[in-house]
């Protein structure tokens, strides 16, 4: 809008009928109070206590005396990105494994199969019904 009224040399008014903008909306100045201090003390907090939430610093916070909406410390605490950072998955094994060479003779690899072996053999129970 301003670029506009510079270069076009035309008034606000006229400037913002033709871009079909509302005038209130350039008017605009914001009343919101500053927030420097209680962002400073998130990220202070936040520094100290690395795996606490937005939640849980709120209450922190709440307890030291700085106290606001949910919505608004959401808001801050987004704005100064104080997420908390995921944690690591399962690690994997990288790349690919190497090929099981083949044994060029005997006694150069032993196996054992582990499914079909048996630790004891019990004796088969008569049906004599004897104890």
């Amino acid at each position: 809008m301003a670029h506009a009224m510079q270069a076009h040399g035309v008034s606000e008014r006229r400037a913002c009928s033709i871009l079909t903008f509302d005038r209130s909306s350039v008017r605009y100045r914001s009343t919101r109070p500053d927030d420097a201090a209680a962002r400073e003390r998130m990220r202070a907090v936040a520094a100290v206590r690395r795996r606490f939430g937005y939640r849980r610093l709120q209450i922190m916070l709440a307890r030291e005396g700085l106290v606001m909406n949910h919505k608004k410390f959401r808001r801050l605490y987004r704005e100064e990105r104080l997420q908390v950072k995921r944690r690591g998955g399962r690690k994997r094994a990288l790349g690919t494994r190497a090929p099981i060479l083949l044994p060029g003779g005997p006694n150069q690899r032993w196996s054992l199969d582990f499914l079909s072996d048996a630790f004891c053999r019990r004796a088969p129970l008569s049906s004599s019904g004897g104890g």
